[in-house]
């Protein structure tokens, strides 16, 4: 390529649904959702755009009705389908050790937390409890690779990029279950 000849962008697939939590931005790039956001966030949703932005290179956004079908899935999560998320393709861009830590993530079942250390000991580095806390509060699909389910190990919720008060209301809502 030239000089003169333009680098394509890529496009990004962009809807906002209302949640009993709030309205919440969904970004998606060919089919698997790549980000969410709670919309009251703009800071946070401003650091999701330079992430995904830093992996993807210059994107545009397309509003679309339902960003890779995640509005649906959310809708019937909240409707109590706890199913509902894990059934969503996402994709995530980080370290290796972080996607080790998101993918662990998705394997925590609604409804059954654990700890920070729990989670260490499952992708095989115990000692990396920090570390775990740290890439679980980078994660850039939230609520589908459930950061949310993640706990201290005296069992209180502390941490959620989304603010404590919803990760408490998610964490009830997982326990009365279906």
């Amino acid at each position: 390529m030239n000089a003169r000849t333009a680098v394509p962008r890529t496009t990004l697939d962009r809807a906002e649904v209302e949640t009993p939590l709030g309205r919440v931005l969904l970004l998606a790039h060919r089919g698997k959702l790549v980000g969410l956001e709670f919309s009251d966030r703009p800071r946070r949703c401003a650091v999701l755009r330079h992430q995904l932005a830093r992996a993807l290179g210059p994107f545009d956004e397309r509003p679309v009705r339902d960003a890779a079908g995640a509005g649906g899935r959310l809708r019937r999560y909240f409707a109590g389908d706890r199913r509902a998320l894990a059934e969503q393709p996402v994709t995530s861009h980080g370290t290796p050790f972080q996607r080790a830590v998101w993918r662990a993530l998705r394997r925590i079942p609604a409804g059954k937390p654990v700890s920070y250390g729990a989670l260490a000991r499952r992708i095989g580095r115990p000692s990396a409890v920090r570390a775990v806390g740290a890439a679980n509060g980078a994660n850039p699909v939230a609520l589908f690779v459930p950061c949310h389910r993640v706990i201290a190990s005296d069992g209180s919720p502390h941490g959620y990029g989304g603010g404590l008060d919803r990760k408490r209301w998610l964490l009830a809502h997982e326990a009365r279950g279906r």
